[in-house]
């Protein structure tokens, strides 16, 4: 796709304060596009225009969308399972209350596309040999459930108000920058760094799909820029690995002796994430990043980060991906 496809463009970015928001308003900017970011949180660039507050406050909205947008991509959530598991109202009211606030926002502004970040946690346990679009929702955790929710609520705007939104079925994203990240490629460099002992969740046989956030921002500009771009899209690279081979992989990238040990299973969690993203690739996507390459690049921003940074807060519910 072409920077030109996005240039003049005003777009929303919601949760662009985030991990891949940061990501997402970089490239979209550097097409030429006017972004605005909603987020709880200030963005690290100060040239950023940022609305700050919450996505559910109508009258934060409306600032927001002022005058007018031509596209929204909705990163803002809760995203962790297991705060989703302790939290699950505040789950709710910002995944499901939050998305509906900004969908009926999008169709009384006349917002024509709309990129939103879901996972394919809203499919539950698999029952096939690789997850697809047209999986059943079933959904095991408070999070899930919302992001199906919401897609649910996408379906709807698309159909009856033209809103074209596209669901992003994202796998676990990594890439540069994800300093504040509880998910496990994050905790495996804070361990190293920090000399901790890293916990495997079970028997450490579960298998995930790891999608680079550089390959995330490519489907994001293909959803509000492509019209063939609607419903749910799965996003993964189609090659799974076991926790302990991430470790491995990990081990070998860093050169570090890595001290693990075992706790329990967390409750909730998908035993196997297979994905097929046929769908994706046949609409122009591919991911670009090996997951040994993609380490490569993290590693050498771990290696180099404060380590005294590396002990405060992480992430803060609500704010973004």
């Amino acid at each position: 796709m072409s920077a030109g496809a996005l240039g003049g463009q005003r777009i929303l970015v919601t949760g662009g304060s985030g991990f891949i928001g940061r990501h997402v308003v970089a490239a979209l900017a550097a097409a030429g596009a006017s972004v605005r970011v909603v987020d709880l949180q200030p963005h690290p660039d100060p040239a950023v225009e940022v609305v700050q507050g919450a996505i559910a406050d109508e009258a934060l909205l409306e600032r927001a969308f002022a005058p007018g947008l031509d596209s929204v991509v909705h990163l803002a959530a809760v995203t962790s399972v297991l705060r989703s598991l302790e939290h699950p109202g505040l789950t709710y009211r910002t995944n499901v209350a939050g998305t509906a606030a900004l969908l009926e926002m999008s169709r009384k502004t006349g917002v024509k596309a709309l990129a939103f970040a879901s996972t394919n946690a809203v499919t539950g346990a698999m029952r096939g040999p690789a997850i697809v679009e047209t999986a059943t929702l079933e959904p095991l955790t408070p999070y899930g459930s919302t992001k199906a929710a919401a897609e649910m609520l996408m379906s709807a705007y698309t159909a009856s108000y033209g809103v074209r939104c596209t669901s992003l079925r994202l796998t676990n994203v990594y890439g540069p920058g994800m300093q504040a990240k509880d998910s496990i490629v994050a905790r495996l460099m804070r361990a190293i760094r920090l000399g901790t002992t890293f916990e495997i969740y079970g028997d450490g046989r579960q298998v995930r799909d790891y999608v680079h956030a550089a390959d995330v921002v490519q489907a994001v500009q293909l959803a509000i820029s492509d019209e063939q771009w609607s419903g749910p899209m799965v996003i993964g690279t189609g090659t799974s690995l076991s926790v302990i081979d991430v470790i491995e992989q990990v081990r070998r990238v860093t050169g570090a002796e890595l001290s693990v040990r075992h706790g329990p299973a967390k409750p909730g969690e998908m035993p196997a994430v297979i994905v097929d993203p046929g769908r994706a690739r046949a609409a122009g996507w591919s991911p670009r990043h090996a997951f040994a390459e993609g380490l490569q690049g993290v590693w050498e921003e771990w290696s180099q980060a404060d380590v005294e940074a590396m002990t405060g807060p992480l992430s803060v519910p609500g704010v973004g991906q």
